[in-house]
């Protein structure tokens, strides 16, 4: 039996979302037309908002619907605190960790193959920020992956110059992790990380 040309439209459109293939894209169509049509037009009008008044924070790139974001506009954060992330989700994730320093979202990392440098970063923005002299330390939050890794060297490259105390978030063993089970990379980073044991 052939879609409809609207239902195979709705269907397309819902694979672009993360982790969503065409028969997840499917079951939800389904769903939401058989079972939850107020849910559906609810989603409607909220993405429609959303793409229309959510645009990014012109100091730390950070998803905003003004000029400035909430964190950047806070009083009570710690200016001499800045912390680099890869994503929004990023940035949320180190508020659940309790980070009270001001961040610098990349939406990325470095990635030649896919045409995105420095540039698409926005590190002439973050050597902006920088040149401010506030900062005493820039903390390296970005993922632990090549490409991540790859970034950070970078931005510490650049942050060089500015006298600025650059740290790199720690990698190794979660906590309640067994040895045994732990690869031989993530325990390489975990020795590289150590720290001596305060008395």
């Amino acid at each position: 039996m052939s879609e409809s040309s609207r239902l195979s439209t709705l269907i397309q459109a819902l694979c672009c979302l993360p982790g969503i293939g065409k028969k997840s894209a499917q079951r939800i169509t389904y769903h939401l037309l058989q079972r939850d049509r107020a849910g559906a037009k609810y989603l409607s009008t909220a993405l429609d908002e959303a793409m229309d008044n959510i645009g990014s924070c012109r100091r730390c790139r950070n998803f905003s619907e003004a000029d400035l974001c909430d964190l950047c506009l806070s009083h009570k954060r710690d200016k001499s605190l800045l912390c680099i992330v890869e994503s929004p989700a990023d940035v949320y994730a180190m508020e659940e960790a309790g980070f009270n320093g001001r961040y610098f979202v990349l939406m990325g990392h470095l990635s030649p193959l896919d045409g995105i440098g420095p540039r698409e970063l926005g590190l002439d923005k973050l050597e902006e920020y920088l040149a401010d002299g506030d900062l005493s330390e820039l903390i390296l939050a970005t993922n632990s992956t090549m490409e991540g890794e790859a970034t950070a060297h970078f931005i510490n490259d650049i942050v060089q110059k500015y006298q600025i105390r650059v740290t790199r978030i720690a990698h190794g063993v979660p906590l309640g992790g067994e040895l045994e089970y732990i690869d031989s990379n993530t325990l390489s980073h975990a020795l590289a990380g150590r720290r001596e044991i305060i008395k």
